[in-house]
This record gives C-alpha cells, structure tokens and sequence, in this order.
C-alpha cells in the first residue's frame, strides 16, 4: 500500500513539472516571436534610412557640381577663387555614412519585459496621391551681374574650357571744323596765299566678330575680325580766291578692318577683399586699307603754281596701315555692391615706308581709364568711366614734295563713357556704351553694343 501511494505521488509530481517545462517553453517562444518582429521593423527602418541618405547624396553631389561650376564662373570674371573656398566647398557637401546598428541577442526570458528594444521611428508617408520630394535642395542663387565693359579691355575673364564669341556693332560721329593757310603772312594781319575754310563730318560703322578662348581660370586668348563701312563729308570754300559757291566733296569705303590678336592673364587669386591685376599683350595687323594706301585729291596753287595734296581722300581707309602692339594692365577691386577697376596701356606703331610719303613713323599712345560698376540686381549692372589717350606726333622722311605732311601736333583724347549690362539668358548677354568727347579733337559721339554668347 505504502509503494502504491508513493508511486502516485511520484506520477503526480513528473505530470505537474512537465507542465511547468511546457508553460515555460512557449512563453519563451513567444518573447523570440516578438523578438524577431521588433527586428524586423527595425531592418526595415534602416532600410528606409538608407534609401534616404542615398538621396541626399544624389542631392548633395548635384550641388558640389553646381558650387564647383560657379567657382569657376567667379575665377574667369577676373576674380580668383582661392584653395581653401574650394576645400570648404567641398567639405560642405560631404555627408557621414552612419555606422550600422550592432545586433543585440535577445534577452533572458526573465528580463525581456524589463529591456525591450526602443522603437525606431518610422520616416512620416505622404499622403496617397501626393508625393514628397526627399532632401530637395533650394534653387541655387544667380550671381550677380558682371558690369558693362566700357573700353577694349574686359574685366571679366572667360573661365577655363569655355569659348565666347561676341558679335559687336560700333558708330562713331566726328565733325571738325578747319582753317588751312596755304601762303605767307606779310604783317599778323595780312596773308598772301589761299585761305581754305573747311566743316568735315564722318561716320564710321564697325561690324565685328571676336572670339575668346579661356585656356586656364587666369589666362585667355582673343580674336577680332572687324568689318568697316566709312563715310565723310567734306564742305570747302577758298577764300582770296574767285569762288561764288561752297563746294562739297563726299567719301566713302569699306572692308575689312584691322585684325587683332590679344591674351590676358591674371597675375593674383581674389580672396574676398584684395585688389585683383591682369596683365593683357595686343597685336593688331594692318589688314585693312591705311590711310596712306588710298589716294587723295591734289590741287594746283595758281599764286606760286605748285601741287599740293589737299587732304581730301577720293577713298576713306578702313585700318592705320602699320603694325601696332599694345602692352598694357587693369585693376579689379571689388567692393560690394560695387566694382572698381582702372587700366593702363602703351601702344607702339611700327614705321612704315609708303609709295610718294616716304618713311612714315605714327605717335606712340598711352592710354589711362578708370571706371566704376554698380550691380542693380542679379540680371543688370550700370557703369560709368573716363578714358584719357594721348598720342604723339607723327615723322615722315624722303617723303615728295606734293605729299609732305603738315608738322602735327601731340593729339589729347578725352572721352566719357557711360555702360548697362543686362543678362538677357544664363549664356548671353546685352552690352550697351555710349560715350561722348569732351576734347576738341575727340569723337563727338560713339555708341558700342556687344551680345557675347558663352558656349
């Protein structure tokens, strides 16, 4: 009796601990189920967050590229760009790739309730039918407009790689007014001779092409191919002499002008608040018609029966005849919102020998100019400037007697220049000058538009 009660015993005791095993294996395998469902959401979060940095990477290295190009924008308008704009450029566009999360063994089946994983959140859905763009950047900002070219030289460079061509249309007026002597005086007040009283108005049209080339972010190369078109009017009535009507004489030529070839290179970087120097050499060819290759009209004075050249030209020439080569250098000093720059240039004409005129040699030209550029917003700026040139006199030898020249005299320029520069796209641009002479022997009036387009 006593082994029967204690086989029962036994019996009750191994029914009830294999229900206490069992009990506690499917709580155990309720907490990995729901170990592994936590996990789950949690991969598909970082998933989530991948995919999001891959996009903010697109994004971001889209705008490297376009910080990158507008560097090099700012460098070939003259203004270097330093090293170390460059390195925080580029350090502003890196982005950290986070270290993947380690994985943590699920807990003990005594402490999971107490250490469950903190939940991931979720990126937010747009709502159906409406898509949200991840990590879209702001529009990128346009640069401001850089300020109307007034004189031959530009401030801006080409930068690296790029290629303008610039189609440009000039007018000048000039009117001059002359009294020539052809005699001697007896007394101050008394000459025996011919006196020749002369109004000369000409207006000259240049057409031209130029092209610039940027070899490096500082340095570019130039050409120009001008076409001429010339036109003058001449009214003359001698005095001291039978005349009863004034007499006119009119002129006219066209054709190719001189060509020019020119590179320019900027010595220094821009840093933000220094001066920038460029450095710029010109040569000019006489490819068109000078002023010594076109024939003029000769007159017969009856007091002394001689011939002399009576200056007036059957054809109006279309260049100067001589070689030339222009050394010369501009200063950029930027100060927001404003734009100072001024240049210096010296230019030497070659002697040349000329059928009947002999050896003539042309009057060396320093040129100076100082100017100011206001930027009005990001499309238009405004300009205004000064250019002073004076030129030396011109010598002639072995000439003929008909053909002397008059003994000339040094030559001052004086001209008054006033620009606006629109930007009509992202790659042409409207140039507009108009300039007027404040000097006797200046051009009255010139007017200069330019449409340079950026390939």
């Amino acid at each position: 009796m006593a082994r029967a009660v204690a086989a029962a015993l036994c019996l009750a005791a191994g029914s009830a601990a294999a229900q206490t095993d069992a009990a506690g294996m499917e709580e155990l395998r309720r907490l990995i189920k729901q170990e592994a469902t936590r996990l789950l959401d949690l991969e598909r979060s970082i998933n989530d967050q991948e995919r999001m940095l891959e996009a903010n990477r697109a994004v971001l290295e889209e705008q490297r590229k376009r910080i990158n190009a507008l560097l090099e924008q700012l460098s070939g308008r003259g203004i270097g760009v330093s090293p170390m704009m460059g390195e925080i450029a580029q350090a502003q566009t890196q982005v950290p790739t986070p270290a993947p999360a380690p994985a943590q063994a699920p807990a003990p089946a005594q402490q999971a309730p107490q250490q469950a994983p903190v939940p991931v959140q979720a990126p937010q859905q747009a709502p159906a039918g409406q898509q949200r763009p991840v990590g879209e950047a702001p529009p990128t900002p346009e640069r401001p407009a850089a300020p109307a070219q007034l004189f031959d030289e530009p401030t801006a460079l080409t930068p690296r790689g790029k290629f303008v061509v610039e189609p440009s249309l000039q007018f000048v007026h000039s009117s001059d007014n002359r009294v020539a002597l052809v005699g001697f005086a007896v007394v101050p007040a008394l000459t025996i001779g011919l006196i020749d009283v002369r109004q000369v108005t000409r207006d000259i049209y240049q057409l031209a092409l130029t092209g610039r080339w940027g070899v490096t972010n500082r340095f570019e190369l130039e050409l120009k191919v001008p076409y001429v078109w010339a036109d003058s009017s001449t009214l003359t009535r001698p005095l001291a002499t039978p005349s009863f009507t004034d007499q006119f004489f009119d002129a006219n030529g066209s054709g190719i002008g001189d060509v020019e070839f020119a590179g320019r290179y900027q010595f220094n970087q821009f840093r933000g608040d220094n001066a920038v120097y460029i450095g710029s050499l010109r040569y000019k060819a006489p490819t068109g018609k000078g002023i010594f290759e076109v024939p003029f009209i000769t007159a017969t004075d009856e007091t002394t029966n001689t011939t002399y050249n009576t200056g007036l030209q059957k054809e109006l020439p279309t260049g100067s005849g001589f070689h030339a080569v222009q050394v010369g250098g501009t200063v950029i000093y930027p100060s927001d919102p404003a734009i100072f720059f001024g240049g210096l240039a010296y230019t030497y004409s070659f002697p040349r020998t000329f059928e009947n005129y002999g050896r003539v040699a042309p009057g060396s030209a320093v040129d100076a100019n100082l100017g100011l550029g206001l930027a009005m917003n990001e499309r238009a700026s405004f300009s205004i400037g000064f250019q002073y040139s004076v030129i030396g006199k011109t010598s002639q030898d072995d000439a003929l007697p008909a053909f002397g020249l008059a003994t000339g005299t040094t030559l001052q320029l004086g001209t008054m220049r006033f620009g606006l520069s629109y930007r009509l796209t992202s790659k042409l641009n409207m140039n507009l000058s108009l300039g007027a002479g404040i000097t006797e022997q200046t051009p009255d009036f010139e007017a200069t538009l330019r449409l340079p387009y950026t390939f």
